[in-house]
């Protein structure tokens, strides 16, 4: 289980920041990131947009209840971090984005979303390309679903905390691409290939926020039968061990 946690001292400096009497905000890009202009630009432009809305946010809830930014705490605070997580065949580049978010209540929140960048086209796309079909409640859809879920349960056990490994909890990841859960392409013992897909869930999506956040892995080999060529080429070998630890 892992918090994301705010800034600290020998962390490294921001890339874009934002400081109202109301609020304190930050946007972090990792090296690999900044080594790609593109890249690089459009992260921080979608970082910039999350500041600004955060500020005025902030600064509204400040002018409605001011007594809440006058308790020593000061205003409210916000991280957000772009990190590569992997990248298939020289061309793929799956990115990880973790928002911290301090806003006075019961305890901080996190976040967690994801980007699939396109170094030929210098844009994101989707993961559609590398499956036949994605149709909310089509063949893969479902079979991704069910693999998630079966994965989050193996999590769970691991934790200690099969209690919450129920139908209930699993409501959020809907065989549907744009609610089934933030994914990203798990890196492979393969050189160049991806071992399939990862998907990431915030505190509160699959579980109470003292489990914290949570990674579901589907193998490349449980979605062959959904794959386009495409798919075929970027995807092989297995999933690293180091990765399923560190996730």
């Amino acid at each position: 289980m892992a918090l994301w946690s705010p800034l600290r001292a020998d962390d490294p400096k921001p890339d874009a920041t934002l400081k109202t009497k109301a609020s304190e905000a930050s946007v972090f890009l990792d090296a690999r990131i900044k080594a790609d202009p593109a890249l690089a630009a459009d992260c921080l432009a979608e970082g910039k947009k999350w500041l600004d809305k955060n500020a005025a946010d902030a600064a509204k809830e400040m002018k409605q209840d001011p007594k809440f930014f006058h308790l020593g705490d000061g205003g409210w605070s916000f991280e957000r971090k772009y990190w590569i997580r992997s990248v298939a065949a020289d061309r793929y580049v799956s990115i990880v984005r973790d928002d911290y978010m301090d806003t006075h209540g019961a305890h901080p929140n996190t976040d967690v979303n994801t980007i699939l960048w396109d170094k030929a086209e210098n844009k994101r796309i989707s993961i559609r390309p590398f499956f036949t079909e994605t149709a909310d409640g089509g063949p893969t859809m479902t079979a991704m679903q069910k693999a998630i879920i079966a994965s989050l349960k193996v999590e769970k056990k691991k934790r200690d905390s099969s209690a919450t490994a129920t139908a209930e909890w699993f409501k959020s990841v809907e065989p549907r691409l744009l609610k089934i859960g933030a994914v990203t392409l798990a890196p492979s013992t393969v050189a160049g290939k991806s071992s399939g897909l990862t998907f990431h869930y915030p505190p509160y999506a699959v579980g109470p926020y003292a489990e914290g956040d949570y990674v579901a892995f589907v193998p490349w080999e449980t979605l062959k039968p959904y794959l386009t060529p495409e798919g075929q080429r970027i995807f092989g070998g297995a999933r690293p061990k180091r990765d399923s630890e560190d996730q």
